[in-house]
């Protein structure tokens, strides 16, 4: 059925003026920091000529260095899309909540859409725990990361029974940039050890079935030999596509049915998109990430 929509979807919104969504003269996606800014454009490539197509007008992908770039994209308005993490979500919420409309989140292998932080460190570095990380260099994403900061800050103190504070439990705490960025730095002893995305599902050898580690292991740039677990949070709600609030409905519309029916209508669209394997995308509101604002506004104060 998400197939047929968007097939039909697609003949009846071909590039013509006469076609073209309504209110909108081009249309603009953000893609979150992860990876490096060519791989982000090529794995959503797809998504954005698939857009171009439904709605008839031109289509750009924003890569901006960092997750506030986006952020920043969907305040201002020069943003129509984005796939957010929940704690990028709760950054624009928490100073707009009429800026953007969370509509779908990816959805697991097995029917959830939850992921964890996971902590990582070299297999040869000897470290095996965040006990054994007491005095080494820890390593997050980027500070608008959920799982790249925001929970593993809250939730390994709770664990080790200090701050994140350098010279505290950790010798140094240090911001790598993102996730690939700290993926590199551990793989190549830059810091003990980090925390990054995934949806901790399926093999360990594979970088699991999606997130962070599994878009390194098909980028080459890591072995999942090489590497351990040392940690993982607990369940984190997966982040929303959003839509920009002011959009047209028309034009709303048509994304969500485009992202909704986009597994099932080009699988290796989905999964570039998608960061890995999935079942697609589901419908998903606000209440879903109250806790994740209340998480970030704490931390906050």
């Amino acid at each position: 059925m998400k197939n047929l929509i968007i097939a039909t979807a697609l003949a009846t919104t071909a590039l013509s003026s006469a076609a073209m969504a309504e209110g909108i003269t081009e249309f603009r996606i953000g893609i979150l920091g992860g990876e490096n800014a060519q791989d982000r454009m090529n794995s959503n490539e797809c998504l954005r000529a698939y857009t171009q197509d439904l709605l008839g007008v031109e289509t750009k992908l924003f890569a901006p260095a960092d997750y506030n770039g986006v952020i920043q994209g969907l305040l201002g308005g020069t943003l129509d899309m984005a796939w957010l993490g929940a704690s990028s979500y709760a950054a624009v919420y928490l100073q707009d909540p009429e800026a953007v409309d969370p509509v779908l989140v990816k959805i697991n292998l097995d029917g959830s859409f939850g992921y964890h932080s996971i902590g990582f460190a070299r297999k040869d570095s000897g470290i095996t725990s965040l006990e054994s990380m007491k005095g080494k260099v820890f390593g997050f994403g980027d500070p608008n990361s959920t799982s790249g900061y925001l929970i593993p800050s809250i939730e390994i103190p709770q664990t080790t029974g200090s701050t994140m504070e350098n010279g505290a439990y950790f010798g140094e705490v240090k911001f790598t940039g993102g996730h690939e960025q700290t993926i590199v730095a551990v793989n190549n002893g830059d810091v003990d050890g980090g925390v990054t995305w995934a949806d901790g599902q399926g093999n360990w050898e594979d970088g699991f079935n999606s997130g962070a580690l599994r878009k390194a292991v098909d980028a080459g740039l890591v072995d999942m030999n090489d590497l351990v677990e040392i940690w993982r949070s607990k369940p984190i709600p997966e982040g929303p596509v959003v839509l920009r609030k002011s959009l047209p409905q028309d034009v709303k519309d048509k994304m969500i049915a485009l992202v909704d029916g986009l597994h099932e209508a080009d699988a290796d669209c989905a999964y570039g998109v998608a960061a890995g394997e999935s079942l697609g995308f589901n419908p998903i509101g606000h209440d879903a990430y109250v806790s994740i604002i209340e998480a970030r506004k704490a931390k906050s104060n």
